[in-house]
């Protein structure tokens, strides 16, 4: 009787992965959402699906063409003399982007970063190297199924809708907080 060539012989040892074998598959994972959001944008849909953000106690939705990479909290270098929700700069896949703690901005306590918060980069259509602090990111969001609500509230947030489940949601407008002046006077 012949022997099995050796590659086709199963391994038989299991092995816990490793710390780099868990940042792959982290990798792969946001390549995949990334490229599901891409789609997502490119879709008949586009206009009804919003990526659901929760900022500090308030959930918002944000427009897939508005919205770049996400990623987790990683190194922000903190830059002196700026506003206290101006974080500092932080390498989002080799691109410098100034990260901005939103809630903390919008007058709201200090996001608490854990494990859950992410940083959420504009995307290319804006031309604008900046990214804002989420305390969490809760999926796609399908405008059709909710419900405008009347009095949008002015400034960055736009439009608000309500779901089935009757949580209020906020639109932000990218677009027009990087126009604002408080938000682009970062400087003590």
């Amino acid at each position: 009787m012949s022997q099995p060539h050796p590659e086709l012989v199963p391994e038989r040892v299991y092995r816990k992965p490793d710390a780099a074998a868990r940042r792959q598959r982290m990798r792969d994972f946001q390549s995949q959402l990334s490229a599901r959001m891409q789609q997502a944008r490119i879709s008949t849909r586009e206009q009804t699906s919003q990526l659901g953000l929760q900022i500090g106690a308030e959930h918002c939705l944000l427009s897939l063409r508005e919205a770049g990479e996400i990623v987790a909290v990683g190194t922000i270098a903190a830059v002196p003399l700026t506003q206290p929700w101006f974080l500092g700069l932080a390498n989002v896949r080799g691109n410098l982007v100034s990260v901005v703690d939103l809630a903390q901005l919008r007058g709201h306590g200090p996001t608490v970063i854990d494990k859950q918060c992410r940083i959420i980069a504009f995307g290319p259509s804006l031309a604008f190297n900046g990214a804002v602090l989420v305390s969490r990111v809760l999926g796609l969001r399908d405008l059709a199924a909710m419900t405008l609500q009347p009095a949008p509230v002015q400034g960055r947030m736009a439009n608000r809708y309500r779901d089935t489940d009757g949580v209020t949601w906020r639109q932000l407008d990218v677009s027009a907080l990087i126009a604002d002046p408080q938000f682009l006077q970062v400087g003590r």
